[in-house]
């Protein structure tokens, strides 16, 4: 392993960071108590050393952050690495190559660990013996940081290897493609309209039910965004749905409702109310999303048998030239949405799928 270095403050590697153009970056984060992950370390590998970088220690992330920002990042699985970036540094790097993505277009399984693409590549076993650390404990251990480092010991040479085999197969593009997908800022920022979306129990309300269910849902994460709280800790998503078939109209009617406790009732009843209120008022038809009917479950088929040639063809796992939700995605858009509708996707089977419309 390279030398590895905890840092405290992080302007001092800033000079170090500007000889390199490729880096390869892991993260480690708490989001047990908050809404939004807490990040607690930022490895780094140059390929010369591993900075172990303590944004909870410095007094400021800032200038590392912007000289990051100008290297391209080799991240493994990177969405979560992304996002909490993404919440804490308020950007993003300009570019990333998915280690994990590009595992899956060389045909190995779709979900790849680290772990398995380092033992894959290299025959080195990793062990994974502080996956439940506490990441916000100070101080942190050699063995914990160690281990933290090794998670980004393999990046920058698992690159090399990749994009070697890549380019052989004429699939370096996809790699790029696919890894530059998840630096949109709409797969990182809260939408309270769509909230609904992850509220359990929530999807075979109709009508007014569905109405509430929907603004008190909008009401949870707004709360949640600005106490930075979990949602279940605003509202637990059980007393959500009850209050939908209820309706409550009052304060005392709220006292009625199992898991709401007097003090959220004092500090938010008056916006609970609103909430109700405004939805049964609100002139939107809520509609659950209908079911497929049998010519669409039939053109699902289709679909998949189609991908399924496609990926043989390709020496890939079906989901990764196009998976059952993307498929789905295209049915109810009628054609109009979907990552599988632009790209390399759509020339080796976007098109085909189509015509299948």
């Amino acid at each position: 392993m390279p030398e590895f270095l905890l840092i405290n403050e992080p302007d001092s590697i800033v000079s170090e960071l500007t000889k390199f153009n490729l880096v390869g970056i892991d993260t480690e984060f708490m989001r047990e108590k908050t809404f939004f992950a807490e990040l607690c370390l930022v490895q780094i590998s140059t390929g010369e050393h591993i900075y172990c970088v303590d944004p909870l220690t410095a007094n400021s992330m800032g200038a590392c952050w912007r000289q990051l920002m100008e290297s391209t990042w080799v991240v493994h699985s990177a969405r979560q690495d992304i996002e909490v970036v993404y919440q804490s540094a308020k950007r993003m790097p300009t570019e990333i190559f998915d280690t994990q993505i590009a595992a899956g277009l060389l045909g190995y399984a779709p979900q790849l660990g680290y772990a398995g693409l380092v033992s894959e590549l290299f025959d080195v076993e990793i062990a994974k013996t502080h996956t439940r650390a506490d990441w916000s404990r100070r101080p942190l251990s050699d063995a914990v940081l160690e281990y933290a480092a090794e998670d980004v010991e393999y990046l920058l040479p698992a690159f090399d290897i990749l994009t070697e085999r890549l380019d052989k197969q004429g699939r370096l593009t996809w790699a790029r493609e696919d890894s530059a997908q998840l630096l949109s800022p709409n797969l990182y920022d809260a939408d309270p309209l769509l909230a609904i979306d992850r509220l359990k129990g929530a999807r075979n309300l109709r009508g007014d039910r569905r109405a509430v269910a929907t603004h008190l849902a909008a009401w949870r994460e707004k709360e949640a965004l600005r106490t930075n709280r979990p949602r279940q800790w605003i509202v637990k998503d059980n007393t959500l749905i009850e209050m939908a078939h209820a309706r409550p109209s009052s304060t005392d009617e709220l006292n009625q409702i199992e898991g709401l406790t007097a003090g959220l009732i004092r500090r938010s009843g008056e916006s609970i109310l609103a909430a109700i209120t405004a939805a049964l008022s609100d002139e939107i038809d809520y509609c659950p999303p209908l079911p497929p009917d049998e010519s669409q479950k039939s053109l699902l088929k289709s679909m998949q048998k189609l991908v399924a040639e496609c990926a043989s063809e390709l020496e890939l796992a079906a989901e990764t030239v196009a998976s059952k939700r993307e498929l789905n995605s295209i049915i109810a858009s009628g054609g109009m949405q979907s990552k599988v509708l632009s790209g390399w996707r759509r020339e080796v089977i976007g098109d085909r799928l189509l015509g299948l419309m």
